[in-house]
């Protein structure tokens, strides 16, 4: 396996069973003594309380320099001028032919300070891409990459946000999509309010070197192997049911090289006209031609959609194709079994035409078809806070 992450020993400590993922040998699902003892467990462990996850794997670069917000201007589909310090926002990086090189989520701290975490299977094209593109734009920028010098812990579900008051009484305060630097003792962190589960919570971003110690002082009064543990530890495999029941896309299913953006449902996510705002003075991101070009040819021809098998126990998986009346309809790009809704779920392109809820659809599996209906993402959505 590759590179281990700072929480490694304790992943080992906890039961779990480790896989490698992206080049980082990660937690899969956990076992006794701390763990619940399957990804189903894990899953509900989140949705009823909290869970938490290493993701230490997704990669942290610092974008810093006179020309910092310039760079991730033309990076990046989402306007970069008007982020506040203290600001997170989700954002697509794309080709030149509007595909979809990753998903991030830009954090900035000052004028010309930004950190840009992405997904831990791109940082190695990435790192090499920001370097090319100031390059040519004759930007004055540093380009460092903090991946393996610091840690990332998610915790996720209804109760973390109580659980985490515990330690500053101001993280309750933050807003969804934003961040704060906090002094814990002799550590730093960055604690931000993102999310990649569909539940609340936070990311602790913070010194590798401070691990052991920070671990200890989160998990001083809660013993994770007792049932009724408020927080447990949850590994890829239910962070992956989590996310498919909220509709979030991931890199290499939803979100490819080959993908339009257009096609994705994450309009929110591509400012189309940004070269057109004087704010931002006329920056175009990469891609940004190609896209208004499939904007003004009348879209993509595919478009995402959820599909829901209420009839079937197997679950669609990434690959089989999509029927509509015995005809070709798309394809499935992630599928599972939902184990808050009970039955099996999936994500799929299908033809935009088609694209209809309520429609019915077969899923093919090779050996025979799993029935489903078009429906509307996200699957599942917490309850607001009472």
């Amino acid at each position: 396996m590759g590179h281990k992450t700072p929480l490694h020993q304790y992943h080992l400590d906890a039961g779990a069973k480790m896989v490698d993922f992206a080049g980082w040998e990660m937690p899969i699902v956990y076992g006794p003594p701390a763990g619940t003892s399957s990804l189903t467990d894990e899953h509900h462990q989140v949705r009823r309380s909290g869970g938490m996850f290493d993701v230490s794997h997704m990669g942290r670069v610092k974008v810093t320099g006179r020309h910092a917000r310039r760079l991730l201007e033309r990076l990046c589909t989402r306007r970069i001028h008007d982020m506040k310090a203290g600001q997170c926002r989700y954002s697509l990086v794309l080709n030149e032919r509007g595909g979809i090189m990753d998903d991030v989520i830009v954090y900035r701290y000052d004028e010309d300070d930004f950190l840009v975490v992405v997904n831990a299977s791109n940082r190695e094209k990435l790192l090499p891409h920001f370097a090319a593109v100031a390059q040519r734009g004759g930007l004055a920028v540093k380009v460092d990459d903090q991946t393996l010098s610091t840690a990332m812990v998610a915790l996720q579900g209804p109760k973390v946000i109580p659980f985490v008051s515990n330690f500053s009484k101001e993280i309750p305060s933050l807003k969804r999509y934003t961040f704060a630097v906090k002094n814990l003792l002799v550590m730093k962190l960055v604690v931000s309010r993102t999310g990649y589960t569909g539940e609340d919570g936070v990311e602790v971003i913070l010194p590798a070197s401070m691990v052991g110690m920070a671990m200890k002082l989160l998990l001083k009064d809660v013993d994770p192997a007792k049932p009724d543990a408020l927080v447990k530890p949850a590994g890829l495999g239910a962070r992956d049911t989590l996310r498919t029941e909220a509709g979030m896309p991931l890199y290499g299913h939803e979100l490819t090289e080959d993908t339009n953006a257009l096609a994705t449902s994450l309009d929110f996510a591509i400012a189309i006209d940004k070269d057109q705002d004087p704010d931002s003075k006329g920056e175009a991101y990469i891609g940004m031609e190609a896209i208004k070009r499939t904007r003004d040819a009348g879209g993509t021809p595919e478009t995402l959609v959820g599909i829901a098998c209420k009839e079937s126990k197997r679950s669609p998986r990434q690959g089989m194709a999509v029927l509509m009346n015995d005809r070709p309809a798309g394809k499935v790009t992630s599928g599972c079994p939902s184990p808050t809704l009970g039955y099996p779920i999936a994500m799929a392109y299908v033809g935009r035409q088609l694209a209809q809820e309520g429609a019915a659809v077969e899923i093919d599996t090779g050996r025979d078809r799993i029935p489903g209906v078009i429906t509307k993402l996200p699957f599942y959505k917490a309850p607001k806070p009472s």
